[in-house]
């Protein structure tokens, strides 16, 4: 009896735990999300899925990535002693116009990139906004 409680107890704590990050780069979402409901990871997610290529869905860039495990994915995870561990991916699309030139710093064969770093995080620190540096 005091094992099957105990056991009882366990899986209501592994079932209750989940793994939910949240990126925000600042930019006002859009309506288009990408959405992948399995992607492949392994090992405790120690190999990761593979990149999710958004530049032709999202022409103005990421507002916000968010990565979770399901609960039909944590129990994949658990059935396969987490070798397989798959995860839920849900990316945001920014919406139009959310980028000025002002906002970009472009490492050009003159510019070192550290210089264009620093130079982006001082103009970032002065505006209280984001500053991207594209290569």
């Amino acid at each position: 009896m005091r094992i099957r409680r105990a056991a009882a107890v366990v899986a209501a704590f592994a079932l209750t735990g989940c793994y939910h990050a949240v990126i925000q780069t600042g930019r006002p979402e859009s309506s288009d999300v990408i959405s992948i409901k399995w992607a492949n990871s392994f090992i405790f997610g120690l190999v990761p899925p593979p990149v999710v290529e958004t530049a032709s869905r999202c022409p103005n860039g990421v507002a916000k990535v968010e990565t979770q495990h399901s609960f039909l994915n944590a129990l994949v995870g658990a059935i396969t002693w987490s070798i397989y561990t798959p995860m839920q991916i849900d990316i945001t699309c920014a919406a139009r116009g959310t980028a000025s030139a002002t906002d970009v710093i472009k490492v050009e064969q003159g510019l070192p990139a550290r210089q264009a770093l620093s130079q982006a995080a001082i103009q970032s620190a002065e505006k209280n906004a984001p500053v991207y540096v594209q290569f």
